[in-house]
């Protein structure tokens, strides 16, 4: 459908409007696959209108919140593709720290890395409530940053009878998903950190490794799927059709050259502040859509007027 407005209404404080019930016609609309509005309910559909200068002054403002979040969004990929490159440079060997010299150590992962045991439940056996948090992969999969904090993040819960021999997680131990549909998510990965206090367990689909600390810095194995060389190797390896699988045998035999302990740690530190530095602007920018959210309930309803309407002409 195309819209023309007339004299008496703003296009841009009419899109606006719209936008705001994307909700209610969501409700409404019909049909299995692709869901319809038929063209006489928008015929019939009335919108109260305030003054036109008031409709411009209500679109400026919310054309003005989304060039903030336009702003923050191009910044935001401007931010996340700079780590790319320094990760890049920095997981290779290409770019070293200062301070830093000298050849990485080829190291065969399973003499770094002791694998130990999942559980292997499905969807149906966890609870909202209970006394042990249980990863299953596909939260290894939902995560967008390579760490998951257990403090903050909201994991289920599954009945201690149920869970057989399943090793309760670390600090610093990485979980590794061991089934993908697509080579991109083969080996997808997180470090766990904030386990001080809790029972949490890997699950369903999960390789669970915790690395020598005398190979590995806190935070290092988190990177480790962002290695060119592990990612190539990983996709050599994985088997399968519609779903890709790895096997902790594989994982094990596969060599990787590492920087020694100290550097893990300053890339780490690097790598953090950049994810840190990413995680406050995705903070200000949901703030900011929560902002525009609120101005659109309350100016295009006429909770709250924006501008005083001119005087009629004598």
């Amino acid at each position: 459908m195309a819209w023309r407005c007339g004299p008496n209404i703003n296009n841009h404080f009419l899109y606006y409007w719209l936008q705001s019930k994307k909700g209610e016609f969501e409700r409404i609309a019909i049909g299995n696959t692709i869901k319809t509005i038929g063209l006489p309910y928008f015929k019939n559909l009335k919108i109260p209108l305030p003054h036109i200068h008031e409709q411009y002054t209500i679109a400026t403002a919310l054309s003005d919140v989304d060039g903030l979040i336009r702003a923050l969004d191009a910044l935001i990929e401007k931010k996340r593709a700079i780590k790319q490159a320094a990760m890049q440079q920095l997981l290779t060997g290409k770019m070293r720290l200062p301070g830093f010299t000298g050849k990485w150590e080829t190291k065969r992962l399973g003499d770094t890395i002791t694998f130990l045991p999942t559980a292997n439940n499905p969807r149906a056996d966890l609870n909202d409530d209970g006394g042990i948090q249980y990863i299953h992969y596909g939260d290894v999969h939902a995560q967008t940053k390579p760490v998951l904090d257990c403090t903050v993040c909201v994991l289920p819960y599954i009945d201690r009878g149920k869970i057989g021999n399943a090793t309760y997680l670390e600090d610093g131990d990485l979980i590794m998903v061991d089934a993908s549909e697509d080579l991109e998510g083969t080996g997808k990965s997180v470090e766990v950190q904030g386990i001080s206090g809790k029972n949490v367990i890997a699950g369903l689909h999960t390789i669970l490794c915790r690395g020598n600390p005398e190979q590995w810095a806190r935070g290092f194995k988190a990177y480790l799927q962002f290695i060119p060389a592990f990612k190539l190797a990983l996709t050599r390896i994985a088997t399968g059709i519609s779903v890709y699988a790895i096997s902790k045998n594989h994982i094990a035999e596969l060599e990787l050259a590492l920087p020694p302990v100290p550097e893990q740690g300053a890339i780490v530190s690097i790598l953090s502040d950049m994810d840190a530095g990413i995680a406050a602007l995705e903070r200000r920018r949901e703030k900011a859509e929560q902002i525009k959210q609120g101005m659109m309930q309350q100016l295009l309803t006429g909770r709250i007027p924006l501008v005083e309407p001119p005087e009629p002409a004598a």
